[in-house]
């Protein structure tokens, strides 16, 4: 049965979403893995939705030696520890309004898994709401899961990409905040001011903070809130190559969720090396 309330929100993909009304519904269908992804990662010990699997972005989705996401085989491996397999619905949510949420739907996205969905408004509106968490940690069968090879290219841009990218002019998207935008700082100004040697912007980028694309209770705004952030302010259009980047490619990945399944844009690429690539790197150009 389609969400109504996601659908009343005029997504082009509101299939992407459910709602917490939707969630708690399905919580024990047993066709159904609901994936937790925080930035605290101790959030998930805590509690947790009754049925809920925690998938650790730092250990679960990145190669330990290598900058870069797992490989097939750990995806696979990861998958079927988790019980997953093609015909599972996943549901991923997670703190801060859902960015590490958006973030483990992408790097599955690099390997063709179709069948994920973000929970709208995440942890932070079902604990609004007074829904339950648990810490029971559930257990479900391991899968036969066969992961296809990981496909970068639809979804994912390098450096060298970027560059180009930047010099043909083609639009930017910067989902930082504005001080790390103008160079004044080099994070965000809660955490260490530490990772890369100059601050800045990679010139032409737009500055949009992925945070705009979200209500106080965690939900996405709706699709006319958002296309006059991204259309009218920033001149964007659905046919346009979009690449978004932040400053290790977790809050793009929030935007490039907005402006892929929300706005239904064709081609949206995340540049996940972001800031910590770019401002470190010798001769690359900045504006500030």
């Amino acid at each position: 049965m389609p969400d109504l309330s996601i659908a009343a929100k005029g997504y082009a993909h509101p299939d992407a979403l459910v709602s917490t009304d939707w969630l708690a519904a399905h919580v024990d269908d047993p066709t159904i893995r609901i994936i937790e992804s925080d930035e605290d990662v101790l959030l998930y010990d805590i509690g947790h939705i009754r049925g809920a699997q925690k998938v650790d972005w730092h250990a679960d989705l990145n190669d330990p030696i290598t900058r870069d996401y797992v490989s097939r085989e750990a995806f696979q491996a990861l998958l079927r520890r988790l019980g997953i397999d093609s015909s599972t619905t996943v549901v991923f949510y997670g703190d801060k309004n859902n960015w590490w949420a958006t973030y483990a739907f992408w790097v599955f996205q690099l390997f063709g898994f179709k069948n994920a969905k973000i929970l709208d408004g995440g942890r932070i509106k079902w604990e609004q709401e007074g829904r339950e968490f648990v810490t029971d940690v559930p257990k479900f069968p391991p899968s036969a899961y066969v992961a296809p090879a990981r496909e970068d290219a639809p979804i994912r841009a390098f450096r060298d990409e970027v560059l180009e990218h930047a010099r043909a002019p083609r639009p930017l998207v910067d989902v930082r905040s504005p001080d790390e935008y103008s160079g004044k700082k080099t994070h965000m100004p809660e955490y260490p001011q530490e990772g890369v040697l100059r601050g800045g912007h990679i010139p032409g980028a737009k500055s949009v903070p992925w945070g705009r694309a979200a209500n106080p209770d965690g939900t996405f705004k709706s699709a006319d809130e958002l296309r006059a952030i991204y259309e009218k302010e920033q001149g964007l259009a659905p046919g346009d190559d979009v690449v978004t980047y932040c400053r290790i490619g977790e809050r793009s990945s929030h935007t490039w969720f907005v402006l892929s399944y929300l706005l239904g844009y064709d081609k949206v690429r995340t540049y996940d090396g972001s800031w910590t690539e770019w401002g470190n790197s010798v001769r690359l150009p900045i504006e500030r």
